[in-house]
């Protein structure tokens, strides 16, 4: 089993721009010291252009671009649709979102502010950080 306190280095990960992302002044987040779970990674697909930074700095896998869904292509705005058919019908995912340790690389890194750090605590509403 995968220790998921400890970052990975998978062939996605490009080490520059994940360099780049820690040292960005104003990373939210707790540095990587959440518990897996605690938070998780919300992408407004309605600004996603599925350029892929936030797979390339997350340590711990939690992103894919993938095609879009027919559910959530409906839900979409007007100028989202149009902007996600320019960019070839696909967005972020977060399949693994369970494995974010709110480390913050993947709002700084994506270039289109579309992704939040939300935090999930029982028996409460979730709080978004940016």
């Amino acid at each position: 089993m995968t220790d998921l306190t400890k970052p990975t280095l998978s062939k996605r990960t490009n080490p520059d721009k994940v360099r780049k992302a820690a040292q960005h002044p104003k990373r939210p987040g707790l540095g990587c010291k959440a518990e897996p779970g605690t938070f998780v990674p919300v992408v407004d697909r309605n600004k996603c252009e599925a350029k892929g930074d936030c797979v390339e700095v997350c340590p711990y896998d939690v992103f894919d671009v993938a095609p879009i869904s027919e559910p959530d292509f409906r839900a979409m705005s007007f100028l989202g649709r149009m902007r996600v058919r320019f960019h070839g019908m696909k967005t972020a995912y977060t399949p693994n979102s369970d494995r974010c340790l709110a480390c913050g690389l993947c709002v700084v890194a994506c270039p289109e502010r579309a992704i939040n750090l939300v935090e999930v605590a029982a028996g409460s509403n979730m709080t978004t950080r940016r």
